[in-house]
């Protein structure tokens, strides 16, 4: 589905919908906006339930001001109707609440979009705007000043954050990644010191991404690969609804045969991939009029290397993160099933996946079927994509427990001798 060909009325609620539903706002709170072709702004309501909001309760607010529709736009609507008159590249606005941003509003801070590849690529520099009082001029004369500089992504001071895109899905992967790199460095301060990532790394990753690859128009899809495109779907749609991805990040790939996978696309909006958006890679070959993963060329060296894989996940989940931007060790050994998994779970060098992919690929032995990349990422495999993906949950949930555990007292891991009897007793 192409989200950009939807009514600005149907974008609003899809979007709101999932603000809302990730707990990214409030029954009351946030408010988006789109500025179409003729100059109109639709905008969502002020005082209607967020919850259950449909499209008719979406509010056009037309160039010459008069409202159209069954409510009073948002309250919010002047900084709106700022930032568009200051900025007339950007045609949607995202705003609103959710507890991430909100820490560090109220601290007066912005996140760090530096702790991994790509979020500054998305969010860019990030901005900071004086309080004002809601809905008033003086706050929107704020705001649009902080875009005026170029921004896209802006803190507001006690309030939240605002993030404006050439279209709505555009703002909202914006807004959704810098609230991923709030939540993140938020659970990283907890176990240690999240650090960014150094300029001259970031210079060599991008020197060092795969280069383009051929294309081939396949001439059928056999059935093995029909099922494998709705089996991967399923799960990558899960992995987005549980937070282990989000809509611009977030890689599966699964091994039909000899050099011969399937993988995610780069770019396209994880929630709602289908079976045709995948892109099927053979013998280095991209399927034709498609985008692949970056990370594909890494995914055809472990399976190349590792016959007993058949599924590669590479993913950004936020508790494995906080891991991953620090210098704190993920130990398995919290309870059996974790360990039983994840096992002695490595950490890898940031470059490891740029410029080794060989021997990052070595490492994925069948006694370590998952790795943490320093501010980069989790990598999880297994011998079908159920197993990669469990095993991608339960690093995720392990992590998340080690870091509550934090505020409860010392962590007490599984001593070695109960380790060798679970080695025993699995066969691991």
């Amino acid at each position: 589905m192409n989200f950009d060909y939807l009514h600005p009325a149907d974008q609003i609620i899809r979007m709101i919908e999932r603000i809302y539903r990730y707990g990214m706002t409030t029954t009351s709170g946030g408010n988006l906006s789109i500025l179409d072709e003729n100059g109109d702004i639709w905008i969502t309501p002020g005082g209607v339930d967020k919850g259950s909001l449909g499209r008719a309760d979406i509010v056009r607010v037309t160039s010459d001001g008069r409202i159209d529709g069954r409510h009073k736009p948002s309250s919010e609507f002047p900084f709106h109707q700022a930032i568009y008159r200051s900025r007339p590249d950007l045609r949607a606005i995202v705003h609103a609440h959710p507890p991430s941003l909100v820490s560090f509003s109220i601290v007066r801070r912005v996140p760090n979009v530096g702790m991994l590849p790509g979020e500054r690529e998305i969010c860019g520099e990030v901005g900071m705007a004086d309080y004002a009082l809601p809905g008033s001029d003086r706050l929107g004369a704020n705001i649009a000043r902080v875009f005026a500089e170029g921004k896209h992504a802006v803190m507001l001071e006690n309030h939240g954050g605002v993030v404006g895109g050439t279209t709505l899905m555009e703002a909202f992967k914006t807004f959704e990644t810098l609230e991923f790199c709030a939540r993140t460095e938020i659970l990283a301060r907890r176990i240690g010191t999240p650090r960014a990532i150094a300029s001259e790394l970031l210079e060599k990753a991008r020197i060092e991404e795969p280069p383009t690859l051929s294309e081939f128009e396949p001439d059928r899809i056999p059935t093995d690969e029909r099922e494998a495109r709705r089996d991967m779907c399923e799960l990558i749609h899960r992995a987005y609804e549980q937070r282990l991805f989000t809509s611009t990040q977030g890689t599966f790939s699964v091994k039909l045969g000899d050099d011969r996978f399937l993988i995610t696309p780069h770019g396209l909006d994880r929630k709602i991939l289908s079976p045709e958006d995948l892109v099927l890679i053979d013998r280095g070959r991209a399927e034709k009029g498609k985008s692949p993963s970056r990370s594909a060329l890494l995914h055809r060296r472990i399976y190349e290397r590792q016959p007993h894989i058949r599924s590669v996940l590479v993913s950004h989940s936020p508790h494995v993160m906080a891991f991953a931007v620090t210098e704190r060790k993920f130990d398995s050994r919290t309870i059996p099933e974790s360990y039983i998994l994840l096992r002695s779970l490595p950490k890898l060098p940031f470059l490891s996946v740029y410029e080794d992919a060989e021997g990052t690929a070595d490492r994925f032995t069948p006694d370590v079927p998952v790795a943490v990349v320093e501010n980069n990422c989790v990598i999880a495999t297994g011998n079908s994509l159920l197993q990669a993906f469990d095993r991608l949950e339960v690093a995720e949930y392990s992590a998340k427990s080690i870091i509550e555990a934090e505020g409860l007292g010392a962590i007490a891991p599984i001593d070695e001798a109960s380790i060798r009897e679970l080695e025993e007793a699995f066969r691991l």
